[in-house]
């Protein structure tokens, strides 16, 4: 017996993203709270603040701007008692502050090397002279013969080769190309991949920085302009790899990239030299575990 269809929902359209809520657009001298000790809180003071606080706050802040600044008077005031209870020299207080003060300078004189670090032009122009093959482009092309030790034939009904069969087909195909048999006539004859082999065998072109398997990679970067690899196997099947076209990103457009990377590299020699600079004598092998505890000791 037949049934109706039941007709499929339409689609609803996407919800509209709530607005973004943004830093009002005051000047820096406009007062926006004053406190109950009669502190004048300006919108420069509020964008100092705002610029020091972790993100997730950062959108309380600005979501809820008269919740925040009740918090801040809040915070003020009771900050304001313990100091006058001189709480902060008292313990744990006293090495909790001891401890964050340490941590945010840290964080800070990290944070200043890495701004100051002066990559001067010649440097970068350099680096890219030494480091050009990160910047290496390889138009690929390619040949996929697919293999399967469990199914006869494919949904379409061509038979499947074995993983055998297969290798051997992808042999002889780049014996062929290697004698000067077209590439592209033979993957658009051979290819069991659709979409490259109705571009002729045009696969991507690749970059050190795409995320492909290893080997891959490895078979794709140590070709010439022209070159084919040797059969290369992937889970269900060979690829051969032509290197179409071999070219690199001009330094034009990896500037910002070499800039970035010389200073990083100049942080971490920095760090690397501030750590081997840092002396701390040990002398206790009790307390490292490395001695029995002596009692009373």
């Amino acid at each position: 017996m037949l049934r109706a269809q039941t007709q499929p929902a339409l689609p609803l359209p996407p919800p509209s993203p709530a607005p973004t809520a943004t830093i009002p657009d005051l000047p820096d001298e406009t007062q926006i709270a004053v406190f109950d000790d009669g502190t004048k809180f300006t919108m420069g003071d509020f964008k100092k603040i705002y610029g020091a606080l972790p993100p997730e706050n950062q959108k309380m802040a600005l979501r809820d701007r008269k919740t925040f600044l009740e918090q801040w008077g809040l915070m003020r005031k009771l900050a304001q008692q313990a100091e006058a209870q001189k709480l902060d020299q008292e313990s744990p207080t006293k090495e909790l502050l001891q401890y964050d003060r340490m941590n945010i300078m840290s964080s800070a004189q990290i944070n200043n090397v890495l701004k100051t670090a002066v990559v001067e032009p010649p440097e970068i122009v350099q680096y890219y002279g030494e480091n050009k093959e990160k910047y290496k482009l390889v138009k690929v092309k390619a040949i996929y013969i697919s293999f399967s030790e469990d199914s006869p034939a494919n949904s379409k009904g061509k038979k499947l080769l074995t993983e055998g069969q297969a290798k051997a087909k992808a042999v002889r195909l780049l014996s062929e190309i290697r004698g000067g048999a077209d590439f592209v006539k033979l993957a658009k004859e051979n290819s069991d991949d659709e979409t490259s082999r109705a571009k002729g065998g045009d696969l991507f072109t690749l970059s050190p920085k795409d995320n492909v398997p290893e080997a891959f990679r490895t078979a794709v970067f140590a070709l010439k302009k022209g070159e084919v690899s040797e059969p290369l196997r992937q889970q269900n099947g060979y690829y051969l790899l032509l290197a179409d076209d071999v070219t690199y990103r001009p330094l034009s457009q990896v500037r910002d990239e070499i800039f970035t990377e010389l200073k990083q590299q100049k942080f971490a020699q920095w760090m690397e030299k501030t750590r081997r600079e840092t002396k701390v004598v040990l002398t206790s092998p009790e307390f490292l575990g490395l001695a029995p505890l002596v009692p009373g000791k």
